[in-house]
């Protein structure tokens, strides 16, 4: 289906919408943590659109500002705007559509989440440019997904706060980072070409890995955190458990740096994570 940006399918594939499965579960845990089980239908509803919108917007926007690495890199040959299946008309277009609907659902939500809108997107579209200066580029883009369950608690309960949702914060910054070390394993040598500063082209895989290993025990102590902080039950510590476990497997698989493991450490078992989140934040609150 062909839309003002492009066909449907190819801005699909260049904002990767599958990868919205690691940010929208958090937004949806920190709501119901505020609300202390499933809250209103409508705060949900623009929460979804806003947290949607945000995403696509820094991910189109990242393809933009990439383009040049990109073309050059094999590995991004096929992606979209670079064969010119979308231009960068268009994507700009794209762009701009995706923040006003973003700022228009934080306007629909609250006041606060409104004055917050627009430092939200700036913070999201820095991640594209920090990558030409600093490898700690992989904790900046954990942060910004780690908002999503801030986003989530504001969109219900604006005018208060606990620590439960900025333990979360850390937790998926912490998670998020692991991961995209390891997806930077995939790029090592082009990042070094181009002096690009991720953490396996400037500190090596060993000390990368030690790094992701790292991120990892600090996602499962915040997690933990995050349960004592909004009091819930058993149920919570148990997906603690599973996500430690899966975790280590995420691990194990990239220890070697084997790339042929690298869709299997970087989205089948984290897409896992972030529902099975969200159903412990549930069962902890009912059972």
């Amino acid at each position: 289906m062909r839309t003002p940006f492009g066909h449907f399918a190819d801005i699909c594939r260049m904002v990767k919408i599958e990868h919205s499965v690691f940010a929208l579960p958090y937004a949806w845990a920190g709501a119901v943590l505020a609300a202390r089980g499933i809250p209103p239908i409508r705060p949900l509803i623009f929460l979804t659109i806003a947290m949607v919108a945000a995403r696509s917007f820094a991910m189109a926007f990242n393809r933009l500002v990439d383009l040049p690495f990109d073309r050059a890199n094999p590995r991004t040959s096929a992606r979209p705007l670079v064969t010119g299946a979308i231009s960068v008309r268009e994507t700009w277009a794209f762009c701009t559509v995706m923040a006003l609907v973003f700022i228009g659902a934080c306007a629909v939500l609250n006041g606060l989440c409104l004055l917050l809108a627009v430092p939200a997107l700036f913070f999201s579209a820095a991640y594209s440019f920090l990558k030409r200066f600093t490898p700690l580029c992989h904790f900046w883009l954990g942060a910004t997904l780690g908002l999503a369950p801030l986003a989530g608690w504001i969109s219900v309960t604006p005018d208060s706060i606990t620590p439960a949702p900025f333990l979360l914060f850390f937790a998926v910054t912490f998670w998020v980072a692991a991961f995209d070390v390891y997806y930077a394993f995939q790029d090592i040598n082009f990042d070094r070409q181009h002096n690009l500063y991720s953490l396996p082209s400037v500190h090596g895989a060993r000390t990368a890995l030690a790094l992701a290993t790292f991120s990892h025990a600090m996602t499962i102590i915040f997690l933990v955190f995050t349960g004592f902080a909004a009091q819930l039950s058993w149920p919570w510590y148990c997906i603690c458990l599973g996500t430690a476990a899966l975790l280590l497997f995420e691990h194990t698989l990239m220890k070697n740096k084997e790339l042929r493991h690298i869709n299997t450490a970087f989205f089948t078992l984290n897409g896992i994570i972030s529902p099975v989140a969200l159903l412990g934040v549930v069962l902890g609150i009912y059972i």
